[in-house]
C-alpha cells in the first residue's frame, strides 16, 4: 500500500511529531520548525482534560489561513485572559477577543467563529460532537471539523489539508479536481482506522511540507520509486 509506505518513510525521516501542541503542556518542539512548546512526541494520551480539549478546538479554528506560530501567539494572549475556557471566553467582549487573536489574522471572522463554537461546546456538556454537528456551525469546514475530531476527541478520521493535497498530486495519487472526501477516502481505504496513526501521519505531512519549503526535506522512497506505488 503506497500510503502506508509513505507514512513509514516520513516517520523514519522525521520521527514522532507530538501533535496537537498545547500551551498548557511544557513539552518542546521536536523538530524546531514551528512553535516552541506544547509538543508531546509519542504520547497520544492528550487531551487529558476538558480544558485541553477546548484549547485544541480553538487552535483548529485559529489556524485557518495562517501558520501555527501566529496561532500560538493568539493562544498565549487568550491564556493570559484566562479565556482557554468556553464560559470565560464568552464573558469577554468582542473587542477584547479580537485584540487577543489579532496575530492569527482574520480576527473579525475568527472572533465570531470562536464565540459560536464556545456556545456550541457548552451545550455538548463534554459529549463528543458528530462531524455533521460541527459542519453545521458557521465557519467550520471539513478540515477544521476533522482536526477537532481527530486531535481533540481521538476519532480516527484523516485530516486533509493543502499540504496533503500537494503531496498526493505530486505522487499522482490525486489531481487538482480531486475532492476533499475523495482524498480522505484514499487514507481511510488503505490504512487501519487508528487515531494515533492518523494523528502522526497528518503531522508528518505538515513537517515534510515545511522542510520542502525550506529546501531541507528528505527524499522519500515513493519519490524515487513511483512505479511501485500501486504495488
Amino acid at each position: 500500500m503506497p500510503l502506508q509506505r509513505l507514512h513509514n518513510d516520513l516517520l523514519a525521516a522525521y520521527g514522532s511529531q507530538g501533535w496537537w501542541p498545547l500551551h498548557s503542556h511544557d513539552g518542546s518542539n521536536p523538530t524546531k520548525t514551528g512553535a516552541c512548546r506544547g509538543y508531546h512526541p509519542g504520547d497520544y494520551s492528550f487531551p487529558r482534560t476538558d480544558a485541553e480539549r477546548f484549547e485544541i478546538c480553538l487552535g483548529a479554528i485559529l489556524t485557518q489561513n495562517t501558520n501555527w506560530m501566529n496561532v500560538e501567539k493568539a493562544i498565549v494572549n487568550l491564556s493570559r485572559l484566562k479565556a482557554l475556557d468556553a464560559k470565560r471566553l464568552l464573558k469577554l467582549d468582542e473587542a477584547t477577543i479580537k485584540d487577543a487573536i489579532r496575530p492569527a489574522g482574520y480576527y473579525n471572522q475568527k472572533t465570531k467563529k470562536l464565540r459560536i463554537f464556545a456556545e456550541f461546546y457548552l451545550t455538548q456538556k463534554g459529549k463528543q460532537p458528530t462531524r455533521e454537528q460541527l459542519l453545521e456551525l458557521w465557519g467550520i469546514g471539513p478540515e477544521t471539523a476533522d482536526s477537532m475530531l481527530l486531535y481533540a476527541y481521538h476519532v480516527p478520521v484523516f485530516v486533509v489539508d493543502a499540504y496533503t493535497k500537494r503531496l498526493l498530486i505530486s505522487l499522482k495519487l490525486a489531481n487538482e479536481k480531486t475532492t476533499y472526501e475523495a482524498m480522505q477516502r484514499l487514507f481511510h481505504d488503505q490504512l487501519p482506522a487508528d487515531h494515533e496513526l492518523f494523528n502522526e501521519y497528518h503531522a508528518l505531512i505538515v513537517e515534510h511540507a515545511k522542510r520542502l519549503k525550506a529546501g531541507t526535506a528528505t527524499t522519500l522512497h515513493l519519490y524515487k520509486h513511483r512505479d511501485s506505488r500501486r504495488a
